[in-house]
């Protein structure tokens, strides 16, 4: 429905009536939300966004489970409504590194349910897509549900068949934000006053932000285009080009929408070693290119539209589509497409733009509710492929409080808009990092990839010690995490017996220093760099009960207990796995994990304190050390007078104390499964921390353990890692946590849960160990029974203690059974396998609790 004078106030008001903010509106009224309403810069449907520039591709297949789940999600939404053409899509291969990586693609699309992933011969390539050079590939990967939106006709459907309100020509001045909530969008045709908002504004995501004073880190980039003249290899088929736009207010160049509205009759195709794709608009070719230099734009420069173009098209600029320009690409667009399609070589193009899209740091898009104002919503760096999944999620989470699809809730811990890390809204970082995203958008990028530029932004007291025992730095929300110690290369004699060789995929970037770290830790003692964990200090009257309605487990603990739990969100699904310990009568310090969990956790638990309760979210406030192994009591008794026996200090208890001169909350928990202790210290006291463990304990051989040895550590043991083997995805039942729940308390998702128990639990996780391999299996890989996928990889790694090779799964109950036979597929492989009871490691806690 659209109108023409926008209302002085409605319930929901959605900025941008592009891809995003149309599916966000029209899932919003289809779940039963009423007066809302969309307005936009520009002309409807022809915005002048990206929406109406782009080609309109969707390949459907990613590493990641939720990308492809929504882009799954949105091709059937469009194919009902008669806006999508179901071609089909081929990637082909012009190496053997992307042969590979096209395997990995079948196993991906396999694991998370994409119908009928096949892998091509050269010659099935060409038999659809006969424009092809056979000679120049070495085979394809074809998805059959993939193919091209309309749209245009995509955004007029959304229009019609949706219960909001569309006003276009309409311009956002200013946002007004009082007492941290919206109250209103200030436009050129008038203030609209509003209870919720929606930015979808993408390419100006960023200016949308700065109205309510966020910094979004959202960067704009330039991307090429062609539609070629009519070739003959395509005369068999019609166009329409000159008819799909007339009736319709289209700024700037028409000839872009006339062929943008063009479908393709053969399947769409993509040449990731050269960063190109392709498609045909009726007798025409269009080709797209990543292939050049970074094209930025000024995030604060978008623009509007004019009479001479669309204010995300940018001129054409020739000499990135005839020269090398991307610094990792030796070929011109426009020799490899000359290559791969010889008949385009000759053809003059009768459309070409730079168009512009965006990238966030990360690559991932922008969703959910903003920190700073209640009200406020981002729906930003999404794309036309996952326009329509990304939609109903936000609709789900403002109506019902749960990002959903229909398939079931989805994990968002990768694309909130929380989790950026302080530093992100800095304009020259975000600009840079999504000038790097770019670059990598179709490259092979390696595993445990690691950026080169703005390093050392976030470091831990201990970094200078770190570099000094030759650490591998890792970057993980801004901080610098070491990997693994070089320092620590002369165990590999010592443990070369139990680390085994990894080939391939699986041994890039991964050093056997890791596995060498890792046995040390379970034979002596070892310090962890724990300071990018998150410490949150809650307090004040009335913190106990927020507490226990916030947690799933039963926190009316002693002062000094410490209580392992879960926060939930409303639909009983894992929102942070937290450790809660009680330091005084309406005192507590909940701990978790770094990353993102500042952000979104610490965020969530700040939105719903009441006013007598402080929550205080110490983000790097702390520097905090894990101290593990068997020889860690001799070691921490040394640098302490008070008592850390067993009887004394307890396992699951608390005790604020003296290390050396330094005053520590010491926890007794570990996450690697042996004897040791969590020490919180100031952060200022945390290079005198670690100078006093580190030579106390010399002659017990402590050694510094990075995050490799963490990672298998932890996996041997069972313990959960928020974000991989549980996360908005699962509830406690399905992730084998059911005693971190007392459904006895009173909590947030408890009706939810209990509905789901009395429900069946379908599916739960189980560790499997390979029967005859020692590779590492890698996250997203099939879990296959009698040739069908029952689950896929969360995580994997070697367990170095055990000597076998650890993965963790979801898989339907009735083969959850330990001894159940399975397969792995991974790397073109596949590998039997076998379901396990857990925990895989000391199952007694006899290593723990002495």
């Amino acid at each position: 429905m659209s109108s023409t004078d926008p209302p002085s106030q409605v319930q929901t008001l959605v900025i941008g009536a592009g891809a995003v903010g149309c599916s966000v509106a029209y899932h919003l009224t289809e779940l039963g939300a009423e007066d809302v309403a969309v307005i936009d810069q520009g002309p409807l449907p022809v915005t002048g966004g990206s929406s109406v520039h782009a080609p309109g591709i969707m390949f459907q297949t990613s590493p990641s489970k939720l990308q492809t789940k929504t882009a799954h999600y949105t091709s059937r939404l469009f194919a009902d409504a008669g806006v999508y053409d179901e071609v089909g899509g081929i990637e082909v291969a012009r190496s053997e590194r992307r042969m590979a990586f096209l395997r990995r693609r079948e196993e991906w699309a396999t694991s998370y349910g994409l119908p009928d992933p096949q892998l091509l011969s050269p010659a099935e390539v060409t038999e659809s897509l006969p424009m092809v050079n056979e000679e120049e590939i070495l085979g394809g990967y074809y998805s059959p549900t993939d193919g091209r939106v309309d749209g245009i006709g995509a955004l007029q459907w959304y229009i019609e068949h949706s219960d909001a309100a569309f006003y276009g020509n309409t311009t956002v001045e200013d946002l007004e934000v009082a007492g941290g909530e919206i109250r209103a969008a200030v436009t050129d045709r008038g203030r609209i006053e509003c209870d919720r908002c929606v930015m979808a504004t993408n390419n100006w995501g960023y200016q949308t932000g700065q109205l309510a004073g966020l910094d979004l880190p959202i960067a704009p980039v330039e991307h090429q285009y062609v539609v070629t003249e009519p070739l003959p290899e395509l005369s068999e088929f019609d166009s329409s080009v000159g008819e799909h736009t007339t009736g319709l207010d289209v700024p700037g160049d028409r000839s872009i929408q006339e062929y943008m509205s063009q479908g393709p009759t053969r399947p769409v195709g993509r040449d990731q070693d050269h960063s190109l794709y392709f498609r045909t608009h009726g007798d025409a070719l269009g080709m797209g290119s990543y292939n050049h230099e970074t094209l930025s734009v000024d995030p604060e420069e978008m623009g509007t539209n004019s009479e001479d173009r669309q204010a995300s098209v940018r001129g054409f600029t020739e000499e990135h589509w005839t020269e090398p320009t991307h610094r990792h690409r030796d070929k011109s667009a426009k020799q490899a497409f000359d290559e791969l399609l010889p008949a385009s070589a000759d053809a003059s193009y009768e459309a070409t733009e730079n168009g512009i899209f965006v990238f966030t740091p990360d690559g991932m898009p922008a969703v959910g509710p903003t920190a700073a104002v209640d009200g406020l919503w981002s729906a930003l760096a999404i794309w036309w492929t996952h326009s329509g999944g990304y939609g109903r999620i936000l609709a789900e989470w403002m109506e019902n409080g749960v990002p959903r699809l229909p398939s079931g809730p989805v994990d968002t811990g990768g694309i909130h808009v929380r989790r950026f890390e302080p530093h992100a809204g800095e304009k020259e970082y975000f600009v840079d990092r999504g000038a790097t995203r770019y670059e990598q958008v179709y490259m092979v990028v390696d595993p445990r990839w690691q950026p080169d530029d703005h390093r050392g932004l976030r470091t831990s007291p201990f970094y200078h010690q770190q570099q000094e025992l030759g650490a591998e730095f890792y970057q993980s929300g801004g901080w610098e995490s070491p990997q693994y110690y070089e320092h620590n290369a002369d165990l590999l004699e010592r443990y070369e017996d139990q680390i085994p060789e990894q080939d391939g995929w699986q041994a890039i970037n991964r050093s056997p220093i890791e596995g060498a770290e890792h046995l040390h830790t379970r034979e002596h003692v070892s310090m962890f760099d724990m300071t990018t964990f998150s410490s949150i200090e809650v307090s004040g009257d009335g913190a106990r009960a927020f507490l226990q309605r916030m947690c799933s487990n039963d926190i009316d603990i002693d002062v000094g207990q410490v209580r392992y739990s879960l926060l939930l969100n409303e639909g009983g699904t894992i929102l942070a796995d937290v450790t809660v310990v009680k330091l005084d009568e309406e005192e507590y310090v909940v701990t978790t994990g770094g990353g993102n969990s500042p952000g979104i956790h610490g965020g969530w638990l700040a939105e719903h304190a009441p006013d007598t309760v402080s929550v205080q979210i110490q983000e790097g406030g702390r520097s905090t050390i894990g101290l593990w192994g068997p020889k860690s009591r001799l070691l921490l008794q040394r640098c302490t007078d008070a008592d850390v026996t067993n009887s004394g200090f307890p396992y699951f208890r608390a005790k604020q104390m003296y290390v050396g001169e330094v005053p520590v909350l010491a926890l007794r928990v570990s996450y690697v499964g042996e004897l040791g202790w969590e020490l919180w210290a100031p952060v200022e006291y945390g290079q005198r921390l670690w100078e006093t463990l580190w030579e106390a304990g010399q002659d017990l051989d402590v050694r510094p353990m990075g995050g490799g040895a963490l990672s298998s550590m932890r996996l041997e043991k069972g313990y959960r890692l928020w974000g991989t083997d549980i996360d908005t995805d699962s509830n406690p039942f399905e992730a084998g946590l059911p005693f971190a729940v007392d459904m006895d308390t009173d909590f947030v998702g408890k009706e939810a849960l209990a509905q789901a128990r009395e429900a069946g639990i379908d599916n739960r996780i189980t560790p499997l160990t390979l029967d005859d391999s020692t590779d590492i299996m890698l996250s997203g890989r099939p879990v296959m029974k009698d040739g069908e996928a029952i689950g896929y990889v969360q995580a994997g790694n070697y367990g170095y203690t055990l000597g076998e090779s650890i993965a963790y799964t979801y898989v339907p109950d009735e083969y959850a059974e330990a001894g159940t036979s399975v397969t792995v597929q991974c790397e073109g492989q596949r590998y039997d396998a076998t379901i396990r009871d857990e925990p895989l490691f000391d199952p007694g806690r006899d290593k723990i609790i002495r």
